[in-house]
């Protein structure tokens, strides 16, 4: 059995704490947090130990695998150092989106796990739905055809504004996992932004995008909508047929362009997935299959690749916007980094 330990237990690592001790293959052992009150109220609830210092926690537990999900700014500016340490560990390793919002640490976050040989996937849950699943069975059968274009839509409401381009390295690297898990590498973007009234950052942002592949799309991205209406619009289009997916894993409806006949999916309410936070399930127990079944970690769904090829696209959005609309290349990921 697999053991599991969570660093850093807020409300995202609680979560994580919950769908492991919930996993018949593994075994959560320990919390470790700065704050000793959460951690501990972690081991009290699950039976397991807390710490506050990772270097104690690594000497002292047998672990395989490590969940960070600390936060810092932009949600990401606390997962560079504990990756780090796990990896040097030689721990397989799940990090919270993204990976790190400094595209050098996660660049190193990456190259590091690969000249370790270790797994370091990320938590990019939105791919990790069966409406996703549908829309990657159609592509590869070809049903689709060759892919044309690809529109998509995140928005949320979230007041904080930690920095400038909070919304874009927080939110964004789902959407752009999710528009890549369908369609590709990016290869140009050119961002427009926005700030809605009494906002300071650029709170609401729209990127054309064109793929590797040729492909054009769109991602309209906001933190000024509402949590109380559907929060994520994909649509793929081939030249045989196109597929649109609402709101994460609601509702999927494939559209050939030679049959009136549809293909539709919606999320049953007894046997789909039950609510957001079923997503974070989905994907860790994925995590854990993967491992079981010794898969190497090039091979890893979700990796820190991936991870950073969306951070490199959000950085480069942000440079677009800084240059008044410039149109940007991409940088490619050094496939042996």
């Amino acid at each position: 059995m697999l053991k599991v330990a969570v660093v850093g237990v807020g409300n995202i690592g609680k979560i994580h704490c919950k769908y492991y001790s919930e996993n018949p293959d593994v075994k959560l052992v320990a919390a470790c947090d700065l704050i000793e009150e959460r951690a501990q109220a972690m081991a009290n609830l699950y039976g397991i130990q807390a710490y506050q210092d990772m270097a104690t926690m690594l000497k002292e537990e047998e672990i395989d695998i490590i969940s960070i999900a600390t936060a810092g700014e932009e949600n990401g500016g606390d997962h560079y150092t504990p990756t780090v340490m796990a990896i040097e560990a030689g721990k397989d390793v799940l990090v919270e989106k993204p990976i790190s919002n400094n595209i050098e640490k996660a660049r190193e976050m990456v190259r590091l796990a690969s000249q370790k040989n270790v797994r370091l996937v990320s938590n990019l849950n939105h791919r990790f739905v069966p409406a996703a699943y549908k829309g990657k069975e159609l592509i590869e059968k070809g049903d689709l055809g060759t892919i044309l274009f690809v529109n998509m839509k995140l928005t949320i409401q979230n007041p904080n504004e930690t920095s400038p381009w909070f919304h874009l390295r927080a939110l964004h690297p789902h959407s752009i996992d999710v528009i890549r898990y369908f369609a590709g590498d990016i290869k140009r973007v050119q961002a427009f932004m926005t700030k809605a009234p009494g906002r300071n950052i650029w709170s609401t942002a729209s990127i054309n995008l064109e793929f590797a592949s040729g492909a054009v799309g769109h991602l309209t991205g906001s933190y000024d909508m509402s949590g109380r209406h559907p929060i994520e619009y994909c649509e793929v289009a081939g030249n045989k047929g196109r597929f649109v997916i609402d709101n994460v894993y609601e509702n999927f409806t494939y559209y050939p362009h030679e049959n009136e006949e549809l293909l539709v999916l919606r999320n049953s309410i007894m046997t789909g997935v039950g609510s957001f936070q079923e997503t974070f399930k989905n994907r860790l127990d994925h995590f854990i299959k993967q491992i079981l079944d010794e898969v190497e970690p090039d091979n890893m769904e979700a990796s820190g690749v991936h991870a950073l090829a969306s951070q490199e696209v959000i950085e480069a959005a942000i440079q677009s916007q800084m240059a008044n609309g410039k149109v940007m290349e991409v940088p490619k990921i050094d496939k042996e980094i």
